[in-house]
């Protein structure tokens, strides 16, 4: 019999995070995973996904990817947090119910502070008002009790704008009229968002989901066409805009895209960034990292904390616009995929507030010494 040779220990340092807390509640049924990759630029916000995954292992893998990927998004979006991330392990339709957000607010409570969390897949408004009654640490509250409510509106219109300038690259004009747009996981919040932009601009719109009864009101509304999930990725189009989970991007669907531009809201795209984010710029598809455009849920949220204000966080997240485009300008001037220059961008802004903080920790030590020993 083969033996496990999956290492938590190996698998954590590998990502560089500074916290992972393993949550188990027997009563509520709850088995959680909170990872905090960085806390440089202020406390870790992320949102919390329910998901049934196939092992504990691959839920530790996807906690781990996308709280980095949570830190290169605040980092690129130029807001003052960390990245963190949480995963419940269940199935979001049958295994809710308010002792499990409430168990899950205790251990977030817990950190002090550290992590906040969020709406993620498989949460929605209701379940983060549970968590509201027991910390303080969670967004994406109602509105009626002093939250943002849903931040999908402005993933949604992020994706948009951001979309919009990787068109400007390809085609020289950013209007999206005209443009086929396969969106996968249509029907999702983000998703059914995303399409009511896109179908005003007159893109034609090609939609998929696991769920295909939920693209009907798409379709009825914006008279887009379905196609099965299978077909998403060898369907000829200007445009593949993943808005469900990750990892859509690998060796078994990479050779078979037929688009110019990859540019969606889901989060960690590629299943492995260094190796399919070059295959992209390879294949001369346009690959709008996904942190990058998708960074206008995490901007919603960061207004709540700062006190809500929905024109404030759309005008904010108008700037996605630029920001990609600075990304493409730096891909083309080092010849570079555009993965590695928003992680160059992220990486920059994270460095310079460590190298400030760590300025400020020598000065205080010195004071420190000067006073006990003058």
């Amino acid at each position: 019999m083969a033996k496990n040779t999956f290492k938590i220990f190996d698998v954590v340092d590998g990502y560089g995070h500074e916290q992972v807390v393993f949550c188990s509640h027997e009563e509520s049924g709850l088995k959680a995973i909170i990872g905090i990759h960085s806390t440089t630029l202020g406390p870790a916000l992320g949102g919390c996904r329910m998901w049934t995954y196939a092992s504990d292992e691959e839920a530790l893998t996807d906690v781990l990817r996308l709280s980095q990927g949570m830190t290169y998004k605040a980092a690129v979006a130029g807001l003052n947090l960390g990245g963190g991330k949480a995963v419940i392990i269940g199935d979001s339709r049958t295994q809710k119910s308010e002792a499990l957000f409430r168990a899950f607010g205790r251990y977030i409570e817990g950190l002090s502070g550290r992590y906040i969390t969020a709406e993620d897949v498989g949460t929605n408004v209701k379940d983060m008002e549970y968590v509201a009654m027991e910390t303080r640490n969670v967004t994406g509250i109602p509105i009626e009790l002093g939250g943002s409510g849903d931040p999908s509106p402005v993933t949604a219109y992020g994706t948009y704008v951001g979309m919009k300038a990787c068109v400007k690259e390809v085609f020289g004009t950013d209007s999206l009229s005209g443009k086929k747009v396969i969106v996968q996981g249509a029907g999702g919040n983000v998703g059914r968002h995303l399409c009511e932009h896109l179908h005003k601009e007159g893109a034609e719109l090609i939609v998929s989901d696991i769920y295909e009864d939920k693209l009907e009101p798409i379709v009825k509304q914006f008279g887009a066409l379905i196609i099965k999930p299978e077909e998403v990725y060898s369907f000829d189009a200007d445009i593949f805009s993943p808005t469900a989970l990750g990892a859509v991007i690998n060796d078994e669907t990479i050779d078979k895209l037929k688009v110019k531009i990859v540019a969606g809201a889901a989060n960690n795209q590629l299943k492995d960034e260094d190796k399919h984010g070059q295959a992209l710029k390879d294949k001369g598809i346009l690959y709008a990292p996904d942190y990058v455009i998708n960074a206008g849920g995490l901007i919603n949220v960061y207004s709540e904390l700062e006190g809500y204000n929905r024109e404030r966080a759309l005008k904010k997240a108008s700037g996605i616009y630029d920001v990609m485009a600075s990304i493409i300008e730096t891909s083309k001037n080092e010849n570079i995929p555009t993965y590695l220059a928003s992680r160059e961008l992220a990486h920059k802004r994270i460095q310079a507030v460590s190298d400030v903080k760590r300025l400020r920790v020598y000065r205080d030590l010195n004071l420190f010494k000067m006073r006990n020993l003058g």
